[in-house]
Formats: C-alpha cells, sequence, structure tokens
C-alpha cells in the first residue's frame, strides 16, 4: 500500500502533466505536426551556442572527477563566486559565494527552503492564480497553504490589504512568483514596495520571522520594457529561488541556485540548513557538469524576440477571435479567459480540435486556462484555424 500522503497527491496528480502525456497520446494519433500542445512550459527555443560550447570545453578539458564527480553539498565555490559577483554587477547587490546553494532547478529549490523553515502546521502564503506545484511543495513538510484570493479586478496584481489580513503567528513565509505563471503578469517596483512594507508591519507586530521567498525562473523574460525589481534591495527576509530552465532553454538539465542574503536573520544557520537538506531530500548535490557550465554563461540568455514573437501573434489573434486575454509583460503564458464558466470543459472541448490548454482551476483560479507559447511560431501559426473554429463554436468569434 502506497502512503496516505502519497495517496492524496495521485489523486490529484498534476493537470499540467496530464496534459503533457495526452498530447503525446495525440501525436501518436494525429501526428506531431497536427496537435497543438500548449501545455507544458517546456521551451522549443534554441540553446544559446555558449551553453553547447562551454559543456565540449568541460567535456574534453575539465578532469573526470571534477564535471562527473560529487561537489560540497552547496556547490562549487568559485561557480557561487562567478555567479554572485554577475548578480552583484547587475543589480548592485552584495553578494558573496557562501549566499549560494547551487540546486536541483528551481523545484528543489524551493522544497530545500521550505524544509529548512517550516514547523508542522505552519503557513505559507501565495497569490492566486499560483503554480499549482506549490500545494504540494509546502505540504511535503507539513506546511498549510494559505491563498490570496485572484484579483481579477486589477489584472491579477494581488490585493495586499487580503495579505495582511490573513498574516498571523502561524505565517512562515509568502512565496511571489515573478514575472508570474499562468498569468505573465510583472509585478512592478511599487507593487513590491508595499507588500514588503505590510510583511515588516506584520513582523514588527507578530514578532516573528516571516521570510518572502522570491520564484523566479522567468526573470529574464520580460516584454515591451518591464523590469523585474531584484527583491532583496526591499526586504531583508528575502530568499531567492531561480532556475536556468528557461532563460537558457535547458529545463531537462534541473541546475538552479538559492540566495540567503546576509540581512536574513540567522543566515548562516539557514544557509547551513539548507545545504544539509539539498542532501537530506535526495538530490545530494546539483548537477557538477552543469553548475560549471552556467558559471561560464552567467550574463547570456536565449533569445528573448523568439518568445516575444510567439506572444505577439498569439494574443492579437485570439483576441481577434473574440477571446478575452491578459496581455502578457512576461514569462511565456497567456492567460485566457474561458468563453463558459467550466474551464475543464473548455480545455476538454479544445482537444476536439487538437488543442491542449490546461485549466486554471489547478492553479486556484477558475473559469481561465493556461497556454504556453514557448512552442515553435509554426505551432502557432498552425493552431490559429483550430482555435478559430474553437470561437465559432463558443459564439464569440464575429466574422
Amino acid at each position: 500500500m502506497i502512503s496516505d500522503k502519497m495517496k492524496e497527491l495521485v489523486k490529484n496528480n498534476s493537470v499540467i502533466r496530464e496534459m503533457f502525456e495526452e498530447g503525446k497520446k495525440l501525436k501518436k494519433i494525429y501526428g506531431e505536426e497536427n496537435v497543438f500542445d500548449f501545455s507544458l512550459g517546456n521551451p522549443s527555443t534554441p540553446v544559446p551556442s555558449k551553453v553547447k560550447d562551454s559543456i565540449i570545453e568541460l567535456l574534453e578539458n575539465e578532469k573526470q572527477n571534477i564535471i562527473h564527480g560529487y561537489t560540497s553539498n552547496n556547490g562549487f565555490e568559485d561557480v557561487r563566486d562567478a555567479l554572485a559577483k554577475s548578480l552583484n554587477k547587475k543589480y548592485n547587490t552584495n553578494f558573496k559565494s557562501d549566499n549560494f546553494i547551487m540546486t536541483v532547478g528551481a523545484a528543489s529549490g524551493l522544497n530545500i527552503v521550505l524544509k529548512s523553515i517550516l514547523n508542522k502546521d505552519e503557513e505559507v502564503i501565495v497569490f492566486a492564480p499560483y503554480f499549482s506545484e506549490y500545494k504540494c511543495y509546502i505540504e511535503n513538510y507539513d506546511g498549510k497553504i494559505v491563498v490570496i484570493s485572484p484579483n481579477e479586478g486589477n489584472n491579477f496584481v494581488p490585493d495586499l490589504k487580503e495579505l495582511e489580513s490573513k498574516i498571523n503567528n502561524k505565517t512562515r513565509g509568502v512565496i511571489i512568483n515573478n514575472p508570474n505563471n499562468p498569468t505573465g503578469v510583472v509585478y512592478d517596483e511599487s507593487f513590491i514596495k508595499k507588500l514588503s512594507e505590510v510583511l515588516m508591519k506584520k513582523e514588527k507586530e507578530l514578532e516573528r520571522d516571516i521570510y518572502l521567498i522570491s520564484d523566479e525562473p522567468y526573470r529574464e523574460i520580460v516584454f515591451d520594457g518591464k523590469e523585474v525589481p531584484f527583491i532583496t534591495k526591499y526586504y531583508k527576509d528575502t530568499i531567492v529561488v531561480y532556475s536556468y530552465s528557461k532563460s537558457l532553454a535547458i529545463p531537462g538539465e534541473r541546475i538552479g541556485y538559492v540566495i540567503v542574503q546576509d540581512e536574513v536573520k540567522d543566515s548562516k544557520d539557514l544557509i547551513t540548513a539548507i545545504t544539509i537538506a539539498n542532501r537530506v531530500i535526495g538530490c545530494v548535490n546539483a548537477p557538477s557538469l552543469m553548475q560549471k557550465v552556467v558559471s561560464k554563461c552567467t550574463d547570456i540568455t536565449c533569445d528573448m524576440n523568439i518568445y516575444d514573437k510567439n506572444r505577439k501573434l498569439l494574443y492579437s489573434k485570439l483576441k481577434e477571435y473574440g477571446f478575452k486575454c491578459i496581455k502578457p509583460e512576461g514569462a511565456f503564458y497567456l492567460f485566457v479567459k474561458s468563453p463558459s464558466e467550466d474551464d475543464k470543459e473548455f480545455a476538454s472541448r479544445a482537444k476536439k480540435y487538437n488543442i491542449l490548454v490546461v485549466p486554471a482551476y489547478s492553479f486556484g483560479c477558475k473559469g481561465y486556462v493556461r497556454i504556453a507559447y514557448c512552442t515553435s511560431f509554426n505551432t502557432i501559426e498552425k493552431s490559429l484555424k483550430s482555435f478559430k473554429k474553437l470561437a465559432e463554436e463558443y459564439g464569440i468569434y464575429k466574422k
């Protein structure tokens, strides 16, 4: 028999992954070119040549016991030093190598942070719509998720009054995802300052440390001149979690990091705890080869113009067909209002046209679907006829 906790997870298996698996089945039936899979944030953007060149260079010139062996649980010191120097130059921060823990992507980073800060029944607040796996990660360590309602009237920028009302003496952390998955909204400096003020006020009032956990895999993916504030400048008890999966288009390589800045209370103890958590949850250390690779690629990204081109075409055409959408400011997701109240029904009907989208009830926001437009431009172009037929079926397309 499987454990009770796993029974619950099996019952509530990721909707995103279910749609992804459904897509693989449909591709076998209809051919890959005739299935429009917008389910998973799996970039089709070319990996930067520097990444490939660095891998080859390391394989040819680095010692085997370095690139294929164990590292310290927090990663190579020279890698962490390179990342610190890069961020300090970019964001005018003051990090050192000791502030970094190299991780198996952002998912692992979030897990080792939550394992290190949560006691049983303590609460972590998230802003809906939120990345659906947050609930699993929090409950992995016997914490409780607290959800701030979707603020549809303000383009899903969270209601900070509701946040303030839900912070209590069991609150241990708040997770912010900027740019946001699934809406594509970017929380600007004004919002970050107000959020920080709320948290500082509640820390003082409750005499309790409240961590702001900034989940940032889409940090560089922004459009129309938008900027993502580097959040450690605004709130001292900030923990940054980052992944190279999206910025370098290497999600399968599983490489990222956690930053705990010196200003965090008892930062050294927290860094030690997160480092040990890296080992005891079974990761041991981040992939050695990929640590070395990203240290050589600190200041490059994949071609963001590709994401932008996809965004502009899909957004403009879906609006033309009568769909209500939020124009993404960052990340690579389009958040679309379902023409029917039941987003699951809409996602199911879209499958008739070989369109795979994710119903947003799984993100804590019913009545919407998420479309991951990190596919090829050709896929988007070919999908438009199917989207138009879907719109016609719902009677929202006005010719």
